[in-house]
Parts: structure tokens; sequence; C-alpha cells
């Protein structure tokens, strides 16, 4: 396994949610890490990504609610959510990619979000 993520289920409109995603293996020399999420009919989505120098870049969606933080020494990725709405549900997945050679994208297995009043 090369990404494990854990974390999400049902939160309250409002709330706050933690993703954590774990590397392993060849994973751990990504140059980016991070979060995607898709929803019914629609392409899956970038939510957030960072270097691994630690540079964040963050959709327009999410951008000052969310926060993603990458834990080299861990080999760890944590994406951070705070007033969650209805459009933040849908299905999140992990990424680590690498983009020199030897060049990969993994992706971890999806973990549901569901933002419900």
């Amino acid at each position: 396994v090369q990404l494990q993520a854990s974390g999400g289920g049902l939160v309250q409109t409002g709330g706050s949610l933690r993703l954590s995603c774990a590397a392993s293996g060849t994973a751990t020399s990504a140059t980016r890490m991070g979060w995607y999420r898709q929803t019914a009919g629609k392409q899956r989505e970038l939510v957030a990504d960072v270097t691994s120098g630690g540079i964040t870049n963050y959709s327009d969606s999410v951008k000052g609610r969310a926060t993603i933080v990458r834990d080299n020494a861990k080999n760890t990725v944590n994406l951070e959510m705070d007033n969650l709405k209805a459009e933040d549900t849908g299905v999140y997945y992990c990424n680590g990619r690498r983009v020199v050679t030897p060049r990969y994208s993994y992706w971890g297995q999806g973990t549901q979000v569901t933002v419900s009043s």
C-alpha cells in the first residue's frame, strides 16, 4: 500500500474535519502530496496539495477554510477543513505524485465525507 487515507465521515454543516494520509514505499518521495475530491457525475478535483518543501496550493472553493500540512519525517499529509458546507460532500482521495524521474502518481483509497445539517 502506497497511500493510506483515514478520517472523514458525517459532519454537520459548519463543522470541521481532519483527513490524514500516510505514505509508504515509493510514495514517500512524492514531489507533491494532496487531497482531491469527487462527487457523483463530476471529475475528481483538487482540494489542496503541498510540495515536499511545504509550498501549499488550495482550490478557490476551500481557500481560507482549509489547511494542508505535510510532515516529511512521518511521511504524512493532513488536511483540516473548517466551516464545512454541503458542497464539500464527496469522496476524498489522497494523491502523491512525483514530477521528476522516476515519475509516478499514486492514489489512496477514497474516504467519504458527508456534510449535512
